[in-house]
């Protein structure tokens, strides 16, 4: 792992800025990212979940396989990673053992959310918040936990839809108090709200754009403009992927044949640049002679 991901994702999320950062659900998937110029990487525990086991964002992924994404992401890619750890599989005991193995696994930032296990989907109804004091365990555990200082903990609440705003906003400031270095409101469903969130905590911030989900959709410019360190797009290239595999594979079923047409699918030429083949053809060459 570069040795400075962290602290240089430490500093573009303490610009403020709106750093623009997409979701990744398994190596390639990274590898897209980070060579469409992107800064950093959220590893997406509903894409991993979704897209691994084809199952819904309900909890069904537990640490081993989040670290094991997570590790071969960072094998992958030098960009600063984000990884998405749920509820921390557990109590404070669970996250700091959490924390742990995500940031041998090659974390930059470790995310933890309120919500009572098995967590769902923060745009998903039916969720359910642990008690504020709970969660500020969870968190002194994460911070304790770190080896590196440079890791960044972000704290995410769920408590808009069980409490409301302002609830919402008390949490969160339990939380930056607690230890946490970035803070993230979910599922804020105000315009209103959402230029005021950068005003209202001290800590930054993380917005999250889902596709289809309860938060309207603001541009990343605009975003930036108002605070917020981080604008997520967590499953973009996952909705994008599926879009994509339902279209080639709908002309595949109705013509019986697929050509190398750029518009439907990935020239065979760019899936072997992506994964690195010409360097590996160069090193077969230097060590097999």
């Amino acid at each position: 792992m570069p040795d400075n991901t962290r602290a240089t994702l430490r500093r573009l999320v303490e610009a403020r800025r709106g750093l623009l950062v997409p979701g990744a659900f398994n190596a390639l998937s990274a590898r897209v990212v980070a060579d469409l110029g992107f800064e950093a990487i959220y590893v997406t525990g509903a894409g991993v979940t979704n897209m691994s086991l084809g199952l819904p964002d309900q909890g069904f992924m537990g640490l081993h396989e989040i670290c094991e994404h997570t590790a071969r992401i960072r094998d992958a890619v030098e960009l600063p990673l984000i990884v998405d750890a749920d509820t921390g599989f557990g109590n404070a005991l669970n996250v700091r053992h959490a924390v742990r193995q995500l940031e041998r696994a090659g974390a930059d930032a470790i995310q933890l959310e309120d919500q009572v296990s098995p967590k769902r989907c923060g745009h998903f109804s039916g969720k359910e918040v642990i008690d504020t004091a709970e969660m500020v365990g969870k968190i002194k555990a994460a911070v304790d936990a770190r080896h590196d200082p440079d890791l960044l903990v972000m704290a995410r609440t769920d408590a808009c839809a069980v409490h409301g705003f302002e609830a919402a906003i008390e949490r969160a400031r339990a939380f930056g108090e607690a230890g946490a270095d970035i803070l993230f409101v979910e599922a804020v469903e105000a315009e209103d709200q959402i230029r005021r969130l950068p005003q209202l905590l001290g800590k930054p911030q993380l917005m999250n754009m889902v596709i289809g989900g309860k938060t309207p959709i603001f541009g990343t410019d605009e975003l930036g403009a108002l605070g917020y360190g981080i604008v997520l797009y967590a499953n973009a290239a996952l909705q994008g992927a599926v879009a994509g595999m339902q279209k080639a594979l709908t002309v595949l079923r109705d013509t019986r044949r697929i050509d190398e047409d750029p518009d439907l699918v990935a020239p065979f030429r760019e899936r072997q640049r992506l994964v690195g083949k010409p360097a590996w053809d160069a090193l077969e060459k230097r060590y097999v002679g």
